[in-house]
């Protein structure tokens, strides 16, 4: 196991030098000035172009230059923001909770809603519940996300005004950042508001988890339906319905726990589809995370914004990607043997 997971560390290090490589071959590609295009610094100073220079080669070759921008992003100097003239890492750090938060509790929404209704399609006898169960998964899926978003706050945040449709919290509160996840901000606040402020941020965040937790709630039901029907007819669940073990404990004890597997492996396939729908939903909903920044970026030609967010947002989906990846090895007692095999 240890050699694999130095073999997954491996492969991390791979991607995202490959990553790194990318985004410095586009950001000579930029119609701007080098120095800009890397540092954000519109008019620099006669002393700050030698000092760009300097960090980052440019009078050297091409792979000297790589090197060093390297070196300078590694080293957490992502340049400063075109827009607002601070430390494009600062700014990360200030919407990357919110992206988080919204994506956790999307997660949170598919697992919760998208397992149990997998398993009622797969034990289910009647074809009417199975085919109403299956259709409602097809057009979820079907259904483009922007015009979810905009129909579900037409609905529910204009006509008939039960849920705000953007933003995080009410400008009436004012709720002292501390993790940046606004639900736990507002609960751990010593404001005498805190509970109202509380149901507000849980108000605010209900259309766009939604919204954003219908793609993997449909590929939940589907997988988790789909591995249930193969399980159940394997011969341990047999052995266990013939001792006289209630159905609902061979579903909760043995059988998903199995199907777990192919839920987990395809999640893991669709974090990028998942990251792509999640910045469509921000900025649906104005919601201040990475999403709807980097897409500000991208309009204000924010050189410097556009290459932080989309180095965030890459790595984190590698990093997820692979973990989840070593999840599933660890769960998946087949995928052990080969690996032990390998070894």
């Amino acid at each position: 196991m240890a050699r694999y997971l130095l073999r997954r560390l491996n492969l991390f290090l791979a991607t995202s030098l490959v990553l790194f490589a990318v985004l410095f071959m586009v950001t000579s590609q930029f119609p701007v000035e080098q120095r800009f295009a890397l540092t954000g610094i519109q008019s620099p100073s006669a002393e700050q172009i030698t000092q760009i220079e300097e960090d980052y080669k440019l009078n050297s070759g091409k792979f000297n230059q790589f090197i060093a921008y390297l070196q300078q992003r590694l080293g957490g100097n992502l340049g400063i923001s075109a827009t607002s003239q601070r430390p494009v890492a600062d700014e990360l750090a200030s919407v990357l909770p919110a992206s988080f938060e919204l994506a956790a509790v999307a997660g949170f929404l598919a697992l919760a809603f998208g397992l149990p209704l997998g398993i009622l399609a797969s034990l289910s006898r009647h074809k009417v519940t199975q085919h109403t169960i299956m259709a409602i998964t097809l057009t979820g899926y079907s259904i483009p996300v922007f015009w979810l978003g905009l129909t579900l706050s037409l609905w529910f945040g204009v006509q008939l005004g039960w849920l705000p449709i953007s933003g995080r919290l009410n400008l009436l509160y004012e709720i002292e950042p501390v993790t940046g996840f606004i639900l736990i901000d507002t609960l751990i606040s010593s404001s005498p508001y805190s509970t109202s402020a509380f149901l507000d941020a849980l108000l605010h965040i209900i259309l766009p988890a939604v919204t954003l937790a219908v793609l993997p709630f449909t590929v939940v039901v589907r997988i988790t339906r789909a591995a249930m029907i193969s399980i159940m007819e394997q011969t341990y669940i047999k052995a266990a319905e013939a001792r006289g073990l209630h159905t609902s404990r061979i579903v909760l004890r043995h059988a998903l726990p199995n199907a777990l597997i192919p839920v987990i492996k395809n999640l893991g396939l669709m974090l990028g589809t998942f990251a792509s729908y999640a910045i469509v939903v921000e900025v649906i909903f104005s919601w201040p995370g990475v999403g709807a920044w980097l897409v500000s970026g991208i309009y204000q030609r924010d050189y410097t914004a556009i290459q932080g967010g989309v180095l965030a947002v890459a790595l984190i989906i590698i990093f997820l990607s692979i973990m989840i990846e070593v999840l599933h090895t660890t769960m998946n007692p087949l995928s052990r043997k080969e690996l032990y095999a390998s070894n």
